[in-house]
This record gives C-alpha cells, sequence and structure tokens, in this order.
C-alpha cells in the first residue's frame, strides 16, 4: 500500500507546484476529448433522436450497428483513421486526385486524434440517445402534434422529456474518450508538447519503469474523471429536482 500513498503525495506534489509538464497534458488531454464530445454530441443526439422517435424500414438494422459501434475497440479506431490520414492512405490520395493538391499532415496532430475520439465517442451518445427517447411516451408526441407544434418543438419536447438520458448518452460519450489510449497514441504519436495526452503519459512513464509517476499520472486522471463526471450526475439530476 506504501506505493500507492506515494503516488498520491507524488500527484498531490505535481499539482501544487505547477508542474508544467503535468498541467500542459492535463490541459490537452481536456481539449481533445472536449472537442471531440461536442462534435459527437452535436452529431449524435440528432441522429439518435431521428432513429429512436422514427420508424422506417431498416430501423433494426440500424440500431443494431450503432449498438455494435458502441463496443468498438479504440486501438481498431486508431488502425482505420491511421490508414485514412497517412500519406498514402485514401483520403490522402483523393485529396490529390480531386482537389489538385498536397493533403496537410494530419497524422500525429491533434486533429486526428480528435477524430479518432469522435469514431469512438459517437456511436455511444447516438446509442444512448436512441434509447432514451424511445422511451418517451409515444402520446406526448401525438398531443404536440395535435396542439399544432412544428416538427422542431416536437424534437425539443422530446429532449427535454428524455433529458436525463441524453445526459447520460453525453456522459457516456466522455468516459469513453477521456480514459482511451490505444487510438490516441496511434494517431497522436505521444509527442511531448504536441501531442501527449494523461492516458499516453500513464503508458510511457510505465514504460521507462517510473510506476509511481506513472499511478500518479493515473490517480490525476481519475480526479479529474470524477469531478467532470459528478458535474453531469449534478446536472442530469437537478432537473427532476426541481419539478418535484
Amino acid at each position: 500500500m506504501e506505493v500507492f500513498w506515494k503516488a498520491i503525495a507524488e500527484g498531490t506534489r505535481l499539482l501544487a507546484h505547477g508542474d508544467p509538464y503535468t498541467y500542459g497534458i492535463i490541459a490537452l488531454s481536456l481539449r481533445v476529448s472536449g472537442i471531440s464530445l461536442l462534435i459527437a454530441s452535436a452529431i449524435g443526439i440528432p441522429a439518435g433522436y431521428l432513429i429512436g422517435s422514427r420508424r422506417f424500414r431498416g430501423r433494426s438494422l440500424v440500431t443494431a450497428v450503432v449498438n455494435t459501434g458502441m463496443g468498438l475497440p479504440p486501438v481498431v479506431v486508431g488502425l482505420v483513421v491511421y490508414m485514412l490520414v497517412s500519406r498514402s492512405g485514401p483520403l490522402s490520395q483523393a485529396w490529390t486526385s480531386w482537389l489538385g493538391g498536397i493533403m496537410p499532415r494530419i497524422l500525429y496532430t491533434v486533429p486526428a486524434m480528435i477524430l479518432a475520439q469522435v469514431i469512438i465517442s459517437l456511436p455511444l451518445v447516438v446509442g444512448v440517445t436512441l434509447a432514451a427517447v424511445g422511451s418517451v411516451p409515444m402520446d406526448l408526441r401525438l398531443q404536440a402534434r395535435s396542439l399544432g407544434a412544428s416538427g422542431w418543438h416536437e424534437a425539443a419536447l422530446t429532449i427535454k422529456e428524455a433529458r436525463r438520458g441524453v445526459m447520460a448518452a453525453v456522459a457516456a460519450g466522455f468516459g469513453g474518450i477521456i480514459s482511451e489510449v490505444g487510438a490516441v497514441s496511434m494517431v497522436g504519436g505521444n509527442i511531448e508538447g504536441s501531442t501527449r495526452v494523461m492516458t499516453t503519459a500513464i503508458v510511457l512513464e510505465t514504460n521507462k519503469g517510473n510506476f509511481g509517476k506513472a499511478l500518479a499520472l493515473g490517480f490525476i486522471l481519475i480526479g479529474i474523471a470524477f469531478l467532470i463526471m459528478n458535474g453531469m450526475t449534478w446536472l442530469q439530476q437537478s432537473g427532476g429536482r426541481y419539478e418535484r
């Protein structure tokens, strides 16, 4: 147990003394995951609403694909994104042939990391939102339509009723990417001062044999995730509290 107490003390020291290296990777981790979550939520919540509130041919297949995507291995996502954005990848080839220009380097950059994390979190946001919207009684939407509500008003009302589930979708998306290491390591390259985030720094320190520092960074990551998730949980539950 001594090693754990030393790791906690080391993590506290790094934060208290304003260690630039530690705060740098914390800031980059939050920036990459935050932007990825915003993009995934902007796409995933409307998509989840449409799939959950509409009946169409192939809906079961689409739902199955989304549910399968919720279990995508991050390392596979990293491999696919790596192949897409590499110089010899199809994305670069298409850019060159269609636009006649040279594809700017994306591999081992923050945009590549964001792309990978969006792909990981998007199915989680869509899947949980889909389930939350599907649990809203159909009678509520029919009543809104009978009162002359537009499609936008109906969607807003449905999302409001399913807001706890939607917030859970956002939390699930965040949880799926803040602790992810395989994809960001493959497409980011773990470059110090450029693409090194908390999870890749933990792997690096472990490989170097600096188990105490790796564990300290791990505790810091868990603490950050706890604070953010606690805030999301408070937002999720506050609406129901005020209603009562």
